[in-house]
């Protein structure tokens, strides 16, 4: 149970910076007028939220079952 725990917390870590870096990208690429950077972050702040939303209602719902 223990091992199960901290890879929870671990992949929220990810999952959070995920979403952080996405953030940044797209700031930056309004900042500097780039399309691409646009693209990209907020493919990165979809994917982080996304992830976010699965794991909050998923993970629940696993751990009741250990």
């Amino acid at each position: 149970m223990q091992f199960f725990s901290s890879v929870v917390d671990t992949l929220q870590t990810l999952v959070v910076a995920l979403a952080v870096w996405g953030v940044i990208n797209l700031l930056e690429g309004y900042g500097s007028d780039n399309p691409a950077a646009k693209s990209q972050g907020i493919k990165q702040l979809m994917a982080g939220g996304g992830v976010i939303l699965l794991g909050t209602t998923l993970v629940p719902l696993l751990s009741g079952l250990f």
